[in-house]
């Protein structure tokens, strides 16, 4: 009896074994590590929030910063608090990022870029049916045309002498004030039929590897549709299938994209534009509390060093990435076995967080 107990252990201790080594083979991109000190590092949205945040944090690790912002005013006052903070100055230029030969003469101007970081972003929250086409079009030309129009410009200098000067990255914010889940979902909801344990499953496997959890805080990722988010969440999609598809053709380079998901995080926008959530997204997505920026920028730099492709920035956000890494590269082989090993228990949870918003959409109607 012995005998035959230890030989199924056996069994099933190696097949977890197995994965795990036919993963350790497969993952693609191999790791990376993307230097900071030394290198130019060219931020948007660098005026204020997590775009002044990170590039303080660069600057005080020793690169050569340049922001990029539409204010001319504010980009001098970010001046001259990272020089206050890190005593180094950083370049400055003004360009709004909807205009392709503005952002190209920017680029050009400051040289050859080691590290773009695209973290420009609006985000204007209604139904579609209220919503004016003028911003609809605006979201899109500003989060994902305005994009395309950095990444274009600086393609040409960064891939330049790329094999001399080492691994370079292209970071892409993509969501700044976009979907929130309630955590607690995973582990508490109840059904007819009592307490949905596989949900529970995933919360407990996510607190047994040590990831930093906040009960009270949502992550903030937008791959997931949800109302009141129709057009913001189209100008997001997008960035995702941009970020895919550019790694196929810029990993011979020795150029490594980031797809970065910050939670809702206190910056100076992030208030003005909650006053415009309609009423029933706000308690589908409704936010108990706010990431600082120092807090995400650590956290996406890790990941832009780490060349990793897609960036949570909290616990929910890692849950959210998991779930939806569908045929996104992974240099990870551990985090692509729990992918593989949670992928079915993820699915059962995005039906859990589904149903709950189907049901808060019926019952804020049956109210009406």
């Amino acid at each position: 009896m012995a005998e035959a107990y230890f030989s199924l252990f056996s069994l099933l201790l190696s097949i977890p074994l197995f994965i795990l080594l036919i993963l350790f083979l497969i993952v693609r991109p191999k790791p990376v590590r993307v230097p900071i000190k030394n290198r130019h590092v060219f931020i948007t949205g660098g005026s204020s929030g997590i775009g002044l945040a990170l590039a303080r944090l660069c600057a005080q690790r020793g690169a050569h910063v340049t922001i990029l912002a539409r204010n001319a005013a504010r980009l001098e006052e970010a001046q001259h608090s990272i020089r206050l903070a890190t005593g180094r100055d950083v370049r400055a230029f003004s360009a709004d990022v909807r205009d392709y030969g503005a952002v190209k003469r920017a680029v050009e101007e400051a040289g050859p870029i080691d590290v773009l970081v695209c973290n420009h972003g609006v985000y204007v929250p209604q139904e579609l049916e209220e919503q004016d086409v003028e911003e609809i079009k605006f979201m899109i030309d500003v989060n994902l045309t305005g994009t395309f129009h950095l990444i274009k410009a600086a393609l040409p200098g960064m891939k330049s002498n790329r094999a001399e000067k080492g691994p370079g990255s292209i970071a892409i914010m993509s969501s700044q004030a976009g979907q929130n889940y309630d955590l607690r979902l995973l582990y508490t909801v109840y059904s007819s039929d009592g307490l949905i344990w596989g949900s529970w499953a995933i919360y407990k496997l996510f607190d047994t590897l040590k990831f930093d959890m906040k009960l009270n805080e949502r992550a903030d990722i937008c791959v997931v549709g949800i109302y009141g988010y129709t057009a913001y969440s189209a100008s997001k999609f997008g960035l995702k299938g941009l970020a895919e598809a550019l790694q196929h053709e810029v990993i011979a380079d020795d150029i490594h994209l980031s797809l970065i998901f910050p939670p809702d995080t206190e910056t100076p926008g992030f208030a003005e534009e909650n006053k415009r959530r309609p009423q029933l997204t706000s308690i589908i997505a409704a936010s108990s509390g706010a990431m600082k920026a120092e807090e995400v920028a650590l956290k996406s730099l890790k990941g832009i060093q780490s060349g990793t492709f897609m960036v949570p920035c909290n616990l929910e956000g890692k849950l959210l990435t998991v779930a939806t890494a569908g045929l996104s590269p992974q240099r990870s082989y551990v985090d692509a076995f729990v992918e593989v090993m949670t992928a079915g228990i993820m699915r059962l949870a995005g039906l859990v967080f589904q149903w709950n918003w189907f049901s808060s959409i019926a019952k804020w109607h049956a109210k009406k």
